[in-house]
């Protein structure tokens, strides 16, 4: 009977670790974090049931932990009155927010602090739809027509700096899809702190490896994808501009090839998915840029090829993909014509993968180097 109410009471404690509030974790840079899920972030605790009639919620208060305004359902993935099917990827419940609906929820932050929110969302129609996303003051629109993967369930980051010791947070479809039948679903809701990254004595490029990014959802398979138009003062991922019309791949070696360490980046969506730093140089001073790039080992076959751009230098690094994760190594030399210089990196092409080509992929970025060039 001991053991059996130790291994109960373990087995309790482990499972409110997964569907707590945001813990406390401490990372490789020696400071503690703050990292999980927003307090019911994965929409598992119930709504009263005077709080709902069918699928519509009533009242301010009626989603737990949660603010809602308009007309917000709360789901059960799988197929739905009228044909649908909503797929829930990351747990059993979702919300689905209908036009000019929103759900919001305060929650403690440090002042000046970077965060990225992880989520999982995903259009109900074939038609456009926008999920706008706010956080301290600072709103984002992410467009939700391109389905990265087509199995549902695409997880986005979105980067914010805290300006107060409180932020509100804050998921609201605008309406740009007039169908009341159709509005953003989401299933899942995390959060992480950054610490500023910095570049060191042999390598000018902050964050070169990737290795620092935003929350992964422990039980998503998917990589995260960072939205277009993401700054470097609030990017979710440190040290990087997100530049693109498209989003970028933020993937780890759990689940994909990941040439150097633990997380790399994937260009998904060709010329349309671009990543830039900008660094400090000497101007006149000549410097060499090196990469990797390579296939994420996920069904993307065909010649891939990576352009990158420093000053007014370029060159185009091919790399033919099997789908068994290779990688190849490129170099590219040049000179600074001022203090600051903007390295960029984009695909030269399009790529679906072999056996789905709903999914889109393409080719891996990772080990970005710039180091003063040797003297010939």
């Amino acid at each position: 009977m001991k053991m059996a109410s130790l291994l109960s009471t373990f087995l309790l404690a482990f499972s409110l670790l997964f569907s707590s509030p945001a813990f406390a974790i401490r990372p490789r840079y020696g400071r503690t974090q703050f990292e999980g899920l927003l307090p019911n972030g994965n929409f598992e605790e119930l709504p009263k049931k005077t709080d709902i009639v069918k699928t519509k919620l009533r009242g301010k208060y009626a989603l737990p932990k949660w603010e809602i305004d308009g007309l917000v359902e709360y789901i059960s993935g799988g197929p739905q009155p009228g044909g649908m099917y909503f797929a829930v990827a990351h747990g059993v419940h979702a919300v689905r927010l209908g036009n000019e609906a929103s759900i919001s929820q305060t929650i403690k932050v440090k002042k000046g602090s970077l965060y990225a929110l992880t989520f999982a969302a995903s259009r109900t129609c074939a038609q456009e739809e926008v999920l706008r996303v706010s956080a301290s003051g600072q709103t984002g629109d992410l467009p939700l027509q391109t389905l990265y993967d087509s199995y549902g369930g695409d997880v986005y980051a979105y980067g914010f700096r805290a300006v107060n010791d409180t932020a509100i947070v804050k998921f609201h479809n605008p309406g740009v899809q007039e169908d009341p039948a159709c509005g953003p679903l989401i299933d899942a809701v995390a959060i992480k702190q950054f610490f500023p990254v910095l570049p060191t004595r042999d390598n000018l490029v902050r964050n070169h490896g990737f290795e620092y990014g935003p929350h992964r959802l422990f039980n998503s398979s998917n990589g995260v994808l960072l939205p277009p138009k993401q700054e470097d003062a609030t990017s979710p991922l440190p040290g990087w501009i997100i530049e693109s019309l498209k989003a970028i791949k933020f993937i780890s070696a759990k689940h994909f090839n990941v040439p150097f360490g633990s997380y790399a980046v994937e260009l998904v969506a060709g010329r349309e998915s671009a990543i830039a730093q900008v660094i400090r140089t000497v101007p006149g001073k000549s410097y060499l840029l090196s990469f990797t790039i390579g296939d994420a080992r996920n069904g993307c076959h065909g010649t891939m090829a990576v352009e990158a751009f420093a000053d007014k230098s370029t060159v185009k690094v091919s790399h033919n993909s099997v789908g068994k994760g290779g990688v190849t190594n490129g170099t590219l030399k040049f000179k600074a014509d001022a203090a600051r210089t903007r390295i960029t990196f984009f695909s030269s092409f399009y790529h679906t993968k072999i056996n789905d080509p709903g999914s889109l992929c393409g080719p891996v970025l990772d080990e970005v180097k710039v180091a003063p060039a040797p003297v010939a």
